[in-house]
């Protein structure tokens, strides 16, 4: 039996994923979470051999949690499931250590595949994150200004992009608006940008959103 531990603040997606999960036979949902503290509760009781972390999560990014993960259960597998694009945030996780990457918008079999292909100690790669990660190896692409973005710098500059208000942003990754307004600076002063304005069209322009 996989035992599987969900990790997402929005309890409807959980419900989602563990229904999808349900059907097959050798995967059990041992435990689920909304936030890291949460996560670190039922870590410590519940049987887990494959983690679903969602990447966008508040207060800590998925992939600021994916590298304590590692650090203090190394033997737990982690796939990364998101919303965002794959060509986002699917290698910046494959490098991160993850064992995959799934997209919650993307055909529940596959999720089903990716858990038990973790579960057997190899990476969960769709026929596209395959190909960039082969791209990325053979012709390293020249450096775009947003790479040097933090994890929490990039979430700001997507939720801006999106045109979420500072306040809102705040509210959704647990922060104050002072550090928001900090996060936004440093995005800004990294691309040479002026405006939320300009955020949004090079956003756009690398297809970030």
């Amino acid at each position: 039996m996989i035992h599987v531990v969900l990790c997402d603040d929005h309890a409807i997606l959980r419900r989602g994923i563990r229904d999808t999960l349900a059907e097959a036979t050798d995967i059990s949902v041992t435990a689920e979470a909304g936030s890291y503290a949460e996560l670190r509760e039922q870590l410590r009781d519940a049987a887990c051999d494959v983690l679903l972390l969602d990447i966008n999560m508040p207060g800590r990014s998925g992939l600021e949690v994916l590298t304590s993960v590692r650090e203090t259960h190394p033997q737990i597998r982690v796939i990364m499931v998101s919303m965002y694009p794959e060509d986002q945030y699917a290698l910046r996780s494959i490098k991160a250590g993850a064992a995959g990457y799934a997209n919650k918008a993307g055909d529940p079999v596959l999720l089903i595949e990716a858990v038990r292909t973790a579960h057997a100690g190899r990476k969960y790669l769709t026929a596209e994150v395959a190909q960039m990660l082969a791209d990325s190896l053979a012709q390293p692409a020249a450096p775009v200004p947003h790479e040097a973005l933090s994890e929490r710098e990039m979430q700001t500059l997507l939720k801006i992009a999106s045109g979420q208000r500072q306040t809102d942003i705040a509210q959704e990754l647990m922060l104050s608006p002072k550090t928001v307004s900090v996060y936004r600076a440093r995005v800004l002063e990294k691309l040479g940008l002026s405006s939320n304005a300009e955020l949004t069209a090079y956003a756009i322009h690398n297809k970030l959103i």
